[in-house]
């Protein structure tokens, strides 16, 4: 869906996903800030058309080789002006295997142009998530490759997720909640 229908809401949560995982991390982040009584409206990267209506943005992107998926770029790129004055946050979801949760506490570096990019809109360093990575999904040489060995699972922590989620609709909230919450589709 277009943002340039339907309804606005508090917080728009944006994704860049190659098979999944970064979607589904996405959607973990939009139910857990409709749970704290936000509106919430989840949209693929390549799907937004404007920010007008959203209060703040939460942008995601699989990192691949260390980089983010260029759809995440664009969309930095593309709507800065616009996410300059919003609170911004950004997450990264990629390292998978059997040492996926220490690379995400010793934190995975976040890539030169996407802090550029970042710093310009006064947007909050990303936060790093395990990333998924299965067999039956894997597109591409170097994922189905990479999929055959060790590195092949789903090092995503939902608890983590939701956790952060949490700190955020702490910081948006609205100052009078209006009681309801009201589900908007997740696209």
């Amino acid at each position: 869906m277009s943002t340039t229908e339907g309804p606005r809401a508090d917080v728009l949560v944006v994704h860049a996903s190659k098979a999944g995982g970064t979607a589904g991390i996405a959607a973990l982040i939009a139910d857990e800030l409709r749970a704290q009584g936000l509106r919430v409206h989840v949209a693929p990267a390549t799907d937004v058309d404007h920010l007008t209506g959203y209060r703040s943005v939460v942008l995601g992107s699989a990192l691949y080789m260390r980089r983010w998926r260029p759809e995440a770029v664009r969309f930095l790129r593309r709507h800065a002006v616009m996410l300059r004055g919003r609170p911004v946050w950004l997450f990264q979801s990629g390292p998978c295997g059997p040492d996926a949760a220490e690379q995400v506490e010793a934190g995975v570096p976040e890539p030169a142009n996407v802090r550029r990019l970042r710093e310009g809109v006064d947007g909050e360093a990303p936060i790093t998530f395990g990333g998924v990575l299965d067999p039956a999904s894997a597109r591409g040489f170097v994922a189905k490759w990479m999929a055959r060995g060790g590195l092949a699972g789903d090092f995503r922590d939902p608890e983590r997720i939701r956790g952060w989620a949490r700190v955020i609709a702490e910081e948006i909230r609205p100052a009078e909640p209006s009681g309801r919450s009201e589900v908007l589709p997740v696209g």
